[in-house]
């Protein structure tokens, strides 16, 4: 098996600051009795900021109370946060040392090609695939390339958040949201239905928006699903005839809102949350849209692969990513939804339950050309 070299994983999760969870660390064991193993305090799993200063300590099973990691893990891992994730998988090697994780990284719809690959010809080289897209996880699947998680591993994921028969799991969510200027605009003026933005007088020619972003374009796929294509390319032409700014990606999306260059903008919701994180006086809040398109909620997850000889040892480090640490780790430092229950969401999201995302098959996200011939016939694309 391959490893990519640049992406050496880096010892950071001991240099982040202990002080704004000070007294956290007495909220659970600590350490593995049986096997002498030390986890760290609770603040060396938590990220900085006024975002995270003030947060109550998460709930669920805690590092300290699963079995101990031991042994070696191949795996698969989608590009993207992968940085973030990598840097929590360093922290348990140091936490265990008889546990290695290797590592080879791709965009996670081409490693999902590859998993597909190898197990049809009966050589899978990874143990596990983490992916930053449930409609990668749900490639890999309808192609029966997959081994199913045990439910002691995800019993505290949602169904909703999990594949079919516990075919694969989220670990960290993100939801679809409307970052808005404060100062320009109020929550009143955002509709509650994604598809009477381009007739809202205070939007037209007030938003902006990266039509060549991945997660814009899986909005666009989850839209025409769910309204049509014809109602979907009326939508986009309608926005860009209205003089919707065009930027490259959703964080210059929300930098301008928070700047105020545009008043409000299409992004994933951690965007926004990271600009109040190192700017808290920036004029900016977020808005979720209801049941459409514009409020749909996508995953990083995990999968086993089959035939291989790590089954416990896989579904031991699934439990571990759905820790009380691990769900806080992701839900302090990039600002994901957490996955269960007991981790609050960052900042002052609503939680999963609260949101009213579209109840539509993230495995079809998957189907870019039909969106992607929607968008150039709108003028979006070139």
């Amino acid at each position: 098996m391959s490893h990519d070299t640049p992406l050496t994983r880096r010892r950071a999760l001991a240099t982040i600051a202990a002080g704004s969870v000070a007294g956290l660390a007495g909220c659970y064991s600590g350490s593995q009795s049986e096997s002498d193993i030390e986890v760290p305090p609770l603040s060396e799993f938590r990220g900085s900021g006024p975002l995270v200063a003030d947060r109550p300590a998460p709930g669920g099973p805690s590092i300290a109370d699963l079995p101990t990691l031991s042994g070696s893990l191949d795996l698969y891992i989608g590009g993207g946060e992968s940085g973030i994730y990598l840097d929590f998988i360093d922290t348990l090697e140091e936490i265990y040392p008889d546990f290695t994780v290797s590592t080879s990284s791709a965009p996670s719809s081409s490693l999902a090609q590859t998993v597909v690959e190898e197990v049809n010809a009966g050589a899978p080289q990874a143990d596990l695939f983490w992916s930053i897209d449930a409609s990668s996880l749900s490639y890999v699947t309808n192609n029966d390339a997959y081994e199913p998680l045990r439910e002691e591993a995800v019993a505290g994921v949602p169904d909703a958040f999990r594949g079919e028969e516990n075919a694969w799991a989220g670990v960290a969510g993100r939801a679809r949201s409307i970052p808005y200027n404060t100062d320009q605009l109020s929550a009143s003026d955002i509709p509650s239905e994604v598809q009477a933005f381009p007739e809202t007088e205070a939007l037209r020619g007030a938003m902006g928006w990266a039509p060549t972003y991945g997660a814009f374009k899986s909005f666009v796929t989850a839209m025409r699903l769910l309204r049509g294509p014809e109602p979907t390319q009326a939508f986009l032409r309608d926005l860009r005839e209205a003089g919707t700014s065009r930027f490259g990606d959703e964080f210059a999306v929300v930098t301008n809102v928070a700047d105020g260059a545009v008043a409000a903008g299409f992004s994933n919701h951690y965007y926004a949350l990271r600009v109040q994180n190192d700017r808290p006086d920036a004029p900016i809040d977020l808005a979720f849209t209801e049941n459409d398109a514009g409020a749909l909620v996508d995953l990083a997850g995990v999968l086993q692969l089959p035939d291989r000889d790590n089954a416990d040892l896989v579904n031991n480090f699934v439990r571990h990513l759905l820790s009380a640490e691990a769900q806080e780790y992701f839900t302090t430092v990039s600002f994901a939804y957490p996955m269960i229950a007991d981790v609050a969401p960052p900042g002052d999201l609503p939680t999963v339950d609260e949101l009213n995302p579209p109840e539509i098959d993230l495995a079809q996200l998957s189907d870019l050309d039909a969106t992607l011939a929607l968008m150039r016939d709108a003028g979006v694309l070139g």
